[in-house]
C-alpha cells in the first residue's frame, strides 16, 4: 500500500541560565574539565509523521436473553462458534480474533408495588476483537453480523507495529532536528557554539485516524455491503534536550 508521510516540526526553546547581558550560559551542577563552569541551553522539540491506516479493529458481540443462565450462554456460545467459522471462510485468522469481554448477567425488573426487585431471564454477552486490514473492515462487519453477531460496538482505523515504531523513529528524528535548530539559534545569539548533548527525555505516541461507533445495520440478501474509509493516522514525538555550549 501507497502511504503518504506528511512530516511537520514545531519546536520551542529557552536558556537554562543567563545572568545579565554581558555573563556566560552556565548551570550550578558543576564545573567543566578545563575548570569553567559548564555552559547548557535546554530546549524542547515535536515532530510528528502522517500515514494511511494500515489496520482496522473491528469490535462485535454475540447475545442473548433466556430464561435461565445456562440457556443464555449456550445460545450465545452456539452463536459465537458460527461466526467464527464464518470468519475463517472469509479469511479472518484464528490469530486476528481476540475475547475483549464476556460475561452473564440476570435481567431485573424495578420494584414491583411489593418492593421486591424480579429476576426475569438471563443475558449473556460475549464480545470480540477483530484484526484485520482498512479495505476488509467492512466485509468483517457484514461476515460477523450475518453469522451470529448482534452488536457492533466500534470499527477503529490505526496503525500495525512495524508501521507505527518506524513512523515513531521518523518522527523522533524531525523532533530532535527542531530542538537543535533552536539550540543552534539561542547559542548563536549568546555567541556560544552547541557542542553536544548533555540529556534528552521523550514523550508521544499516536492515535487512530477514527473511530466508528454504532449498531449494524441488516446485511442480508439484497443489502448493501458495508464499507468503510480508514483514512491518516498521525504519530507524534517530543523532546526535551538538553545541550552543552562553548565560546
Amino acid at each position: 500500500m501507497n502511504r503518504r508521510l506528511g512530516i511537520a516540526t514545531v519546536a520551542i526553546a529557552t536558556l537554562v541560565l543567563l545572568a545579565g547581558c554581558i555573563a556566560p550560559l552556565q548551570t550550578a551542577n558543576g564545573d567543566s574539565p578545563s575548570g569553567d563552569a559548564q555552559r547548557t541551553i535546554s530546549t524542547s522539540g515535536s515532530g510528528e509523521v502522517s500515514a494511511e491506516a494500515d489496520r482496522a479493529v473491528v469490535t462485535v458481540a454475540v447475545t442473548a436473553r433466556a430464561d435461565s443462565a445456562e440457556e443464555a450462554r449456550s445460545t450465545v456460545a452456539a452463536a459465537a462458534s458460527e461466526m467464527r467459522e464464518a470468519l475463517r471462510a472469509a479469511g479472518v485468522d484464528d490469530d486476528a480474533v481476540t475475547t475483549a469481554s464476556y460475561g452473564v448477567r440476570p435481567i431485573v425488573e424495578a420494584p414491583r408495588e411489593s418492593g421486591e426487585r424480579e429476576v426475569t431471564g438471563y443475558e449473556a454477552v460475549h464480545a470480540y476483537r477483530i484484526e484485520t486490514t482498512p479495505d476488509a473492515a467492512g466485509t468483517v462487519v457484514d461476515t460477523a453480523v450475518g453469522n451470529g453477531a448482534t452488536e457492533v460496538y466500534g470499527v477503529s482505523f490505526t496503525l500495525a507495529d512495524e508501521t507505527r515504531t518506524e513512523l515513531r523513529e521518523r518522527a523522533l528524528e524531525r523532533a530532535m532536528d527542531a530542538a537543535r535548530d533552536d539550540a543552534d539559534a539561542i547559542a548563536s545569539a549568546a555567541d556560544l557554539t552547541v557542542t553536544g548533548v548533555q540529556s534528552a527525555s521523550t514523550s508521544g505516541g499516536y492515535a487512530p485516524a477514527y473511530e466508528v461507533r454504532e449498531t449494524a445495520a441488516d446485511s442480508g440478501a439484497g443489502g448493501v455491503p458495508t464499507q468503510f474509509e480508514g483514512g491518516s493516522v498521525t504519530v507524534t514525538a517530543n523532546v526535551d534536550v538538553t545541550f552543552t555550549a562553548e565560546e
